[in-house]
């Protein structure tokens, strides 16, 4: 056994991920950020039954994490999934202090809106976000609801309520955490990247991580494995989150939505008593056509957990 690396990292012997769907990749100027998207498929075969699917990640995560999806998927789609700003290869230049969540749908927006991508000369998408992305594309399916044909939202269960008067607190907690530097830690090499993924899901299969780990990180100028996350993100918003609000944006949708919770979630892990599934599910009777759906073994990153099944209720969806 190798000292050097973790008891529980991937073995040597473990068998590679095979990828079935092959990326590629594209840089293009989105709003003063050089975006790095993923495409998979033709776009030539696109229809208004079945145009471009845009998939967005969540927060800590990179395009790339959508590949065990892409593969476990019967239709070859035209998909287009891009690392948001400050996550994966899309980096913010000069570096910002803080990100701010309506920047993710003016990206989105202007990444629609982009020449340099083969989009097919159709009206409408099928969106779908997990995490932090399932609450941008509900937002941005409620401001731009004529272009979405499809949506779905992957565990983008939004945050709890909270009264105004912890809104002082919440500002001084920003410029708190402004004044003090952000770090994320790093890692020895592309195993003990892959042991933190299962650590933090230990569903996640070990050649599954292995191959996720060299997307996920990379080593920096000191052969130190670093995350694709700009450290910045990890500081609080300094706004409060306004259900009131978020639920208006939710009321627009006019695309039939899927929602889809694994069954192994714990909202409880994140926000305690303050937040509950049933509160989720109380507000999501906001969405005029909403279909709320289960899967068994899976926590929040189902996508990775269960691929196949999560394959089989989207493209059921969307056909």
């Amino acid at each position: 056994m190798n000292p050097s690396l973790p008891a529980d990292a991937p073995a040597a012997g473990t068998p590679a991920y095979t990828v079935r769907r092959e990326s590629r990749s594209l840089h293009l100027p989105i709003r003063d950020v050089n975006y790095h998207v993923r495409l998979w498929g033709d776009p030539a075969n696109c229809s208004p039954e079945r145009p471009a699917l845009v998939m967005v990640h969540g927060w800590m995560d990179v395009a790339a994490s959508w590949q065990f999806l892409v593969d476990a998927m019967r239709e070859d789609r035209f998909i287009v999934a891009p690392d948001w700003r400050g996550f994966g290869h899309s980096r913010v230049h000069p570096d910002t202090d803080c990100y701010w969540f309506a920047d993710y749908l003016a990206d989105l927006e202007a990444l629609l809106n982009s020449a340099a991508l083969p989009w097919p000369d159709l009206p409408h998408i099928d969106l779908l976000g997990h995490s932090m992305g399932g609450n941008v594309v509900m937002m941005y399916a409620g401001t731009r609801p004529a272009r979405i044909r499809r949506l779905i939202n992957l565990e983008g269960f939004g945050l709890p309520e909270r009264p105004a008067e912890h809104a002082p607190v919440q500002m001084a907690k920003w410029l708190d955490e402004l004044a003090a530097p952000q770090e994320l830690r790093d890692y020895d090499g592309a195993p003990a990247v892959a042991q933190r993924l299962m650590k933090n899901n230990p569903r996640l299969r070990a050649d599954k991580a292995e191959w996720l780990s060299q997307r996920w990180a990379q080593p920096d100028e000191h052969g130190r494995w670093r995350i694709l996350g700009d450290p910045a993100h990890k500081r609080v918003n300094p706004y409060l989150y306004r259900v009131p609000e978020v639920l208006a944006f939710w009321k627009r949708i006019s695309a039939p939505m899927l929602s889809v919770v694994g069954r192994q979630t714990s909202l409880q892990q994140w926000w305690g008593d303050r937040y509950t599934l049933a509160e989720f599910h109380e507000r999501l009777k906001a969405v005029p056509q909403v279909r709320s759906e289960w899967i068994d073994d899976c926590g929040h990153m189902l996508h990775h957990d269960q691929p196949q099944r999560l394959a089989e209720l989207i493209e059921d969806f969307l056909a």
